[in-house]
């Protein structure tokens, strides 16, 4: 354990100097912000990156940088470097009241002049000089603002304090301004500007807050992780922690509080110089997660097998995120034990801490002197800021330093490192990827979406064809039940109407019958009375009358029953056709059921197909990420060696499984889509499916057994046409590199130069600016140089001019191919001289 107490919070590291330096910090100078013109007299050489614009100041003078290149190349930035004085503190005042202060500074000038005697000094510039009366927003700004404002563009950033033990370095970086708001440091400051640019719908801010103490990584966060591991990734070289406790920021307040408990846990002693000195170095890491909008709303379609985009299956292009890194780092003084009074465990304490400052100090040196070999490894804060000094993040460093000249040593020793810092050289780089795991959250929730939508009409459909079934069941029964009852009462009633007239027939039958006994027995006894009946016979034919009447009654009977007994007939067909209805019905329902059926089946096939479009994407952006890989290699030759590579050991291992092992990537993908339809996307109207259509193309073109096939489907042709029309940087590139590929090929050399190829290639070396591109282009005019048939058309089309001014760009890898591609054409004409003077001689024999 520590001699030292531990820090509770909220102090900073100039001890003493503190509350004088946070009474003078609100009468800032009223020329601190002017921005005058800079010296060169003993300025450090402005830096390739500086200029060519790398960097710029802005009006009130902030080191700003502007925003680097898109590629993956990076762009050189320098480490810039400010410097700010301590006022004295009491007990300088004191003891040094009859000596002037040892250095004196001019912010106008960015100059400092450090005192040797009353009479010599030595004059140091900075990029930025800030008096003791500069403000801490003042200090913000000019030092840390650029570099947070690239952190939000995607970028990796670190700000560093370096200097002798109580200058004020905790106070500049770590002071949460509880008390006074104008006193807040760096730590603070930035991330309220970060949470005020982010979404909190669409972006995150994540930190950790680390101390190296001792040469062991402590969580300030956690302090029972006292020994955090550090984890070096083999392929990029990134160094990560990922035993750090990491914690989501959604307000100022919580990071405050993280801040307040952290600096609780932190070790700090008492010492001569400083009655709060820090132990250990403080690193605080921020995470910023930032999508890029606008470019992931565009659906992209995928065909068939029978090349027609399929009308219910697409997938969304992945989203674009950007991560940068914040890394503020409050290193610990450096301190001589005479003068600090350090003994027992804090006399070890000071040892380690100045062990780990001498090897930064070793590494900035061999950076500066571009040195071969950086001793990176001799420390874990070398380890730690390895990103920070020589590698791809923006860094600035503010150097602190007191006034007193009892110090001056301590004082020229932090100069001198500022000044070393100044000359080393960063390539900054963008931080962007595509994020696959939102696109599959988003494929999964549309999948989620359909599945719900088919599972919903599926069963509405099924409730429908319920309804229906129900609803002509009960038709048929209510008809059913209708013509039973019709029937019924039209059998009831005809049946009452026949025995009606009977009833009638019968009555009338006896009154005739009764008529006719009353006549005879009248003429039995009145026997005169016989002929008088005998001449009325006209009450007999009345009778026939009747009798005829009664006849004609059974027949309508007759009539009627025969009409009843065909309207039942009829019924009885109607309850018939209703039945066959209802089996029309039946049969119906059945052929709905097998619809149901094929679709559910349907979907089954819709779910496998969105599978393998994911696949797809997955495989096609695996294959962009290996062109990229391959690019930054570069070589010569092929453009793509390494893909190259990968594919001849992909089929020693399907040569090796007896063609039952997996295919390579690209010929799976050659096989199922096919080289036809790879090369109509490079005339889609899309860029980004334009850029991962050349990209494929290039691919193929680096295994020589697809070259012919390429060169036979048109692909030749199509990359030309690119390279003449399209603008775009990674078409040109990668469309060159493909033609340098190609070019390897004898008979496709010369149908390049037959299409004018050449003078295409030539006018994207003129255009060109990114070193990638001239490489490319310069391979494949290396290539050409090759072909001996070709020596006078490279000289005449401008092919050796082109390849010629090349060299301007200076970038090793394009020299690289420049070299091989003059030692080609020089080979040619050697062979060609020799072969000249061979025929010269055996002419004179």
């Amino acid at each position: 354990m520590a001699s030292g107490s531990y820090r509770n919070g909220g102090g900073g590291g100039g001890g003493g100097a503190a509350p004088r330096l946070s009474a003078k910090l609100d009468r800032q100078n009223s020329g601190a912000h002017a921005t005058p013109k800079a010296s060169s007299k003993s300025r450090p050489p402005a830096t390739p990156g500086a200029a060519a614009g790398g960097f710029r100041r802005s009006s009130s003078g902030p080191l700003t940088s502007t925003a680097a290149g898109r590629g993956d190349a990076g762009v050189p930035g320098r480490v810039r470097v400010a410097v700010r004085l301590r006022p004295r503190n009491g007990e300088e005042s004191v003891a040094d009241a009859d000596f002037g202060d040892c250095v004196e500074l001019q912010p106008e000038l960015k100059r400092l002049k450090l005192r040797k005697n009353n009479w010599e000094s030595e004059t140091y510039e900075f990029d930025e000089v800030l008096t003791e009366f500069a403000s801490q927003k003042r200090v913000y700004e000019v030092v840390a603002k650029p570099v947070v404002e690239s952190v939000l563009e995607g970028y990796n950033g670190t700000v560093m304090a370096y200097g002798q033990t109580g200058t004020g370095k905790t106070f500049t970086l770590g002071r949460l301004g509880e008390e006074d708001t104008a006193a807040r440091g760096i730590m603070v400051r930035a991330m309220e500007d970060i949470l005020a640019d982010i979404s909190p719908e669409t972006d995150s801010v994540s930190v950790s807050y680390l101390q190296l103490y001792m040469e062991t990584i402590q969580d300030l966060l956690d302090p029972v992780n006292d020994n955090i591991a550090i984890i070096e990734d083999p392929k990029t070289g990134d160094v990560s922690l990922p035993g750090a406790t990491i914690v989501e920021i959604r307000d100022q307040k919580s990071f405050v509080d993280l801040l307040t408990l952290g600096e609780a846990h932190r070790f700090a002693a008492n010492t001569k110089l400083n009655t709060e000195s820090s132990r250990s170095h403080a690193i605080l890491m921020v995470q910023v997660r930032r999508a890029v909008k606008g470019r992931h709303d565009t659906e992209l379609n995928f065909h068939g097998e029978n090349g027609h985009t399929s009308p219910l299956v697409s997938s969304f292009r992945p989203p674009i995120v950007r991560k940068g890194k914040l890394v503020v780092v409050d290193l610990a003084g450096s301190e001589r034990i005479d003068k600090s009074g350090s003994e027992g465990h804090t006399l070890e304490e000071a040892k380690s801490i100045n062990l780990s400052l001498s090897a930064l100090g070793k590494c900035i040196n061999a950076l500066a002197e571009n040195s071969p070999h950086v001793p990176i490894r001799d420390s874990k804060l070398t380890r730690l800021l390895k990103d920070s000094f020589g590698g791809t993040a923006r860094t600035s460093l503010v150097v602190t330093i007191g006034p007193s000249p009892r110090h001056r040593g301590e004082t020229a020793s932090t100069i001198m490192f500022g000044q070393r810092a100044m000359k080393v050289e960063n390539m900054v780089k963008l931080k962007e990827e595509f994020d696959y795991k939102s696109l599959c959250r988003r494929l999964d929730i549309e999948l989620d979406k359909l599945i719900a939508e088919n599972e919903r009409q599926q069963k509405e459909f099924e409730d429908e064809v319920a309804r229906i079934r129900i609803e002509a069941q009960n038709h048929v029964a209510e008809a059913e039940r209708k013509y039973i009852k019709a029937l019924e009462t039209e059998k009831l009633k005809y049946q009452q109407d026949y025995i009606d007239s009977i009833r009638k027939l019968e009555e009338k039958w006896m009154v005739t019958q009764q008529s006719s006994s009353n006549n005879k027995t009248k003429a039995e006894h009145h026997p005169q009375s016989a002929e008088k009946t005998c001449d009325n016979k006209a009450p007999s034919e009345s009778d026939a009358d009747e009798i005829n009447e009664v006849k004609k009654l059974l027949e309508n009977e007759k009539f009627l029953r025969q009409s009843t007994e065909e309207e039942v007939n009829d019924l009885k067909n109607q309850v018939l056709h209703w039945k066959k209805l209802e089996a029309a019905g039946s049969a119906e329902v059945a052929k709905l059921q097998k619809m149901l059926d094929n679709e559910a089946s349907q979907k089954e096939k819709l779910e496998e197909e969105i599978a393998a479009l994911k696949s797809q994407l997955l495989q096609l952006s695996f294959e962009a990420d290996e062109t990229r890989r391959s690019l930054d290699r570069g070589g010569s030759g092929k453009i793509f060696p390494g893909l190259d590579s990968l594919m001849s050991q992909a089929r020693n291992s399907q040569l090796r499984d007896q063609g039952n092992g997996p295919k390579p990537p690209v010929a799976k993908l050659f096989e199922q889509v096919g080289l036809q339809k790879i090369l109509s996307l490079l005339e889609s109207e899309d860029a980004d499916v334009r850029v991962h259509a050349v990209k494929v193309v290039a691919n193929l073109a680096a295994e020589e057994a697809n070259q012919e096939k390429i060169v036979e489907a048109g692909g030749l042709t199509s990359l030309l046409v690119l390279l003449r029309s399209s603008e775009d940087e990674t078409i040109r590139r990668v469309a060159a590199g493909a033609i340098a590929n190609l070019a390897m090929n004898e008979t496709n050399q010369e149908l390049i130069m037959s299409q004018g190829g050449i003078s295409l290639l030539s006018m994207t070396a003129a255009d060109a600016e990114d070193p990638q591109t001239l490489r490319m282009v310069a391979g494949a005019i290396a290539n050409l140089c090759g072909n001996d048939k070709l020596q006078a058309r490279l000289r005449g089309e401008g092919g050796v001019k082109a390849l010629l001014g090349m060299v301007k760009c200076g970038h090793p890898d394009v020299l690289a191919q420049v070299a091989r591609g003059i030692a080609n054409f020089a080979k040619c004409e050697s062979r060609a001289a020799t072969q000249g003077s061979t025929i010269v001689l055996g002419g004179c024999k």
